[in-house]
């Protein structure tokens, strides 16, 4: 090759770089910008131009496809996104992914895989507050709600006595007679255990009746 054809060749091939350069930070603006704006079918399209145009991949492209897929309401591919994004070895953005998959997995009541999640967003970032915050809420709900099941489960099935009490109860709450009807209750309960099987009403009323006292 001659060197005017090798400097012809460069010529040639730098202004094609810029090109795809100026093209590549243009789609990546329009990607952010239609997140931006919350249009969120649009920022899907526009993320994956990026993929699909230019071969660009990241970490960050998965959690944002993650995001504007979550928003859209395709959960899946969100998931699917999120755990891609959950491999970064960017530690805050491995939390921030693990969180919001933990977000997802809640809203489909799979409270514990949820809880997992967010621990794992807690591993990857400990100074995640919003991925702490969801963990305790949830650990805190869960334990409640198990603690919950064991009192069903040990609750006694009411007596006709107990059951006729309680429909008093309840005709005296209709009227706004909260304390008569906790009353009634409590007298009731020392007759018969079994009415313990409404402790949740009896608390009920005796928060009532504590406000009314105020």
């Amino acid at each position: 090759m001659s060197w005017s054809k090798l400097t012809l060749a460069l010529f040639l091939l730098v202004p094609a770089s810029w090109t795809r350069v100026s093209r590549l930070n243009s789609a990546i603006d329009l990607a952010a910008e239609s997140y931006a704006k919350a249009e969120y079918e649009q920022s899907i399209t526009n993320h994956l131009i990026l993929v699909d145009e230019f071969g660009y991949a990241s970490p960050k492209l998965d959690y944002n496809l993650g995001l504007s897929s979550q928003f859209a309401g395709k959960v899946d591919e969100a998931t699917g996104y999120y755990d891609k994004a959950s491999i970064a070895p960017n530690k805050m953005l491995a939390s921030f992914a693990y969180n919001q998959g933990g977000v997802l997995l809640g809203d489909k009541k799979e409270y514990e895989p949820a809880l997992s999640k967010f621990k794992s967003a807690l591993i990857q970032d400990p100074n995640n507050e919003v991925a702490r915050y969801n963990y305790e809420l949830l650990a805190r709900w869960l334990e409640r709600d198990e603690e919950r099941k064991n009192e069903d489960q040990n609750k006694p099935e009411p007596s006709e006595f107990a059951k006729r009490k309680k429909a008093e109860a309840d005709r005296m709450v209709e009227q706004f007679r909260f304390k008569d009807a906790l009353n009634l209750m409590n007298e009731a309960r020392l007759q018969d255990e079994t009415v313990d099987a409404y402790q949740d009403f009896m608390t009920s009323l005796q928060e009532i009746t504590e406000i009314d006292e105020q």
